[in-house]
């Protein structure tokens, strides 16, 4: 018998503009209202629990839009004193014009966050910072996501987070999505596959569909 696939059992939460090529992307805007000025704190988001996708599972493109983001991430898993595991996660999202507050519905649709069928041990990664994670589209690559562009790497991004809010056992921090040279990240269309992969960590894979009609 197959072992249960792995689900969270707390809170998923995401962060924003922890990337060097996002950041940059976006940092001649951060002088524009509302804020006008660079974030202070790490900008996080949840991905509720509708979202939650297991391995090979489908995922549907609404009617009318362009298409899917990949968003290939490590998500830190929490046990009772800090992160006890890993788990390779597709933060998946409609594309939008702004990372600083999108609404909802472009990142909480059902079926965006997908999600590993096992986690790993932290202690099983020699190196999280030299981890690269790769986005294949139908047997192709389209992405390499290197965890040593992280504006706040995972000790880093924990410790901040600490400073203001409690992370639970069970809860997940993702450390964020980096976008390509084109400042996208990978864009799905109905009918690819979208498999993730990493070392130390089985694939990810997920089917894109038409949305189907009510």
């Amino acid at each position: 018998m197959s072992p249960t696939p792995w689900q969270p059992a707390g809170t998923v939460y995401g962060v924003l503009l922890n990337f060097r090529h996002e950041y940059e992307q976006w940092q001649p805007r951060m002088q524009e209202a509302p804020y006008k000025a660079p974030p202070q704190a790490p900008v996080l988001y949840v991905k509720t629990a509708n979202t939650w996708n297991p391995d090979g599972g489908t995922v549907e493109v609404p009617t009318g839009v362009a298409g899917v983001e990949a968003g290939a991430t490590i998500g830190l898993v929490m046990g009772e004193h800090g992160p006890v595991a890993c788990a390779l996660l597709n933060d998946l999202s409609l594309p939008h014009a702004s990372y600083f507050r999108p609404p909802v519905k472009f990142r909480c649709r059902d079926g965006f966050l997908g999600t590993p069928g096992q986690t790993v041990p932290l202690t099983a990664l020699a190196d999280l910072a030299a981890l690269q994670l790769q986005v294949h589209v139908n047997g192709a690559l389209r992405q390499t996501v290197a965890l040593s562009q992280l504006m706040r790497p995972a000790a880093t991004l924990l410790t901040e987070v600490n400073a203001f809010m409690t992370l639970r056992p069970g809860d997940v921090l993702m450390l964020g999505c980096d976008v390509g040279p084109d400042g996208h990240r990978p864009l799905l269309q109905a009918g690819d596959t979208v498999t993730l992969t990493a070392p130390g960590f089985a694939p990810l894979t997920h089917h894109i569909r038409t949305e189907a009609l009510a």
